[in-house]
């Protein structure tokens, strides 16, 4: 990135589907079918260009009119704080300059290596709650097992389970012998070398995270995800009891809130997972976390659901972060969007070696969207 100014802005916001509806998770209801997909497309004055997620309102773009990239991008980091609103798409400008994938691009600033073809392994996160609407817990353990299988055949080799139906959706006693119920549908679905997590959104105490997890201690899940709000006193009750039972479950939180205690209580050997959120934390400060965690220990799984475009760009996190678990996998498509490069073969995602995020735009189609209902703006 040099002294190169920005002169373009354009923005769309388009949706993309799921293959199915995603249901309730412990807090919410019905996630629907559904993704929000807003891009915003940056273009430097010698005309290259970068596209990428960008949530916030489209005329504050209009900020980055004029700066030169050399200012707002910063080599050996990434985004400088003030411009971190738009880092995917310029993450993306910076790969297509360097001609190189944002995940080489970021590997060099960490002094990391990347092996050729580049390979992150993910998982499946679409078992939500789809089986309210059924009485027996048998019918709905088969349910969510087929949809489990379902992941299976589009290649995911791991799989995380919606669970604490009894918080909101379902009596305590019945939700809880259903998410026992499906979580033993799912592991004889996939067999015994399939990954399994489970997220209770906050929806268990601790004794309910205890109970789930004696009860499926023959499942061999791999973590427990935000089994209760985070408080260092239940972790640490958590933890002993694990130890105390040999069962090698990973604690992992991080996805509501970048709560800066999770990474203190990390270091204390109290959590195993750091899961901030892709976006609302981002890109830039994953890397400097990622390192962090990657010293005293700790695994990274960002979190990212419901945004489409976080499937793709978390994969490059992987590039620097030598502790990277998992990718989320929030399977849906978006047209005007060719994702074609990227595959999921054998619990693995297969990322391009393309410059930048890896992801191209139909260019009629933008054009026709900003046009109708987008935003553009020029220097």
């Amino acid at each position: 990135m040099d002294n190169q100014r920005i002169v373009a802005v354009e923005w769309v916001r388009w949706q993309g589907q799921r293959p199915r509806t995603a249901g309730s998770n412990a807090r919410l209801g019905a996630h629907g079918m559904a993704v929000n997909v807003p891009i915003l497309r940056i273009t430097a004055e010698d005309g290259s260009r970068g596209f990428g997620a960008y949530h916030g309102q489209p005329e504050h773009t209009t900020a980055l009119l004029g700066q030169q990239l050399g200012e707002i991008f910063e080599a050996g980091r990434g985004v400088r704080e003030p411009w971190l609103p738009f880092e995917y798409p310029l993450w993306d400008l910076a790969g297509q300059r360097a001609s190189l994938p944002v995940y080489a691009l970021a590997a060099s600033f960490m002094g990391a290596e990347v092996s050729e073809p580049f390979r992150v392994p993910c998982y499946d996160t679409s078992l939500y709650f789809d089986d309210l609407h059924l009485s027996s817990d048998e019918a709905a353990a088969q349910l969510i097992a087929s949809e489990a299988r379902e992941g299976y055949d589009r290649g995911h080799r791991a799989v995380k389970i919606k669970v604490g139906r009894g918080a909101r959706h379902l009596s305590l006693e019945q939700g809880t012998r259903r998410d026992i119920a499906i979580i033993k549908a799912v592991r004889a679905a996939l067999g015994s070398e399939a990954a399994i997590m489970l997220d209770a959104n906050n929806g268990y105490n601790l004794n309910l995270a205890k109970h789930v997890l004696a009860e499926t201690a023959d499942c061999g899940i791999g973590w427990l995800e935000e089994a209760f709000h985070e408080d260092d006193v239940l972790y640490r009750d958590l933890r002993a009891w694990l130890s105390q039972h040999d069962m090698k479950v990973l604690i992992a939180d991080g996805e509501g809130q970048a709560d800066p205690r999770l990474i203190q209580w990390a270091s204390a050997g109290l959590l195993d997972v750091i899961q901030y959120d892709i976006f609302s934390y981002g890109f830039t400060r994953w890397l400097a976390l990622g390192r962090q965690l990657d010293v005293v220990g700790v695994r990274s799984a960002p979190h990212h659901y419901g945004g489409y475009y976080g499937n793709y760009a978390a994969c490059h996190l992987a590039g620097a972060i030598q502790r990277f678990s998992y990718v989320e996998w929030d399977e849906a498509t978006t047209a005007g969007i060719d994702t074609s490069g990227y595959m999921i073969q054998n619990g693995q995602v297969l990322v391009p070696n393309t410059p930048g995020f890896g992801l191209t735009l139909d260019e009629a189609m933008f054009e026709r969207a900003v046009a109708s209902d987008g935003f553009r703006r020029f220097l």
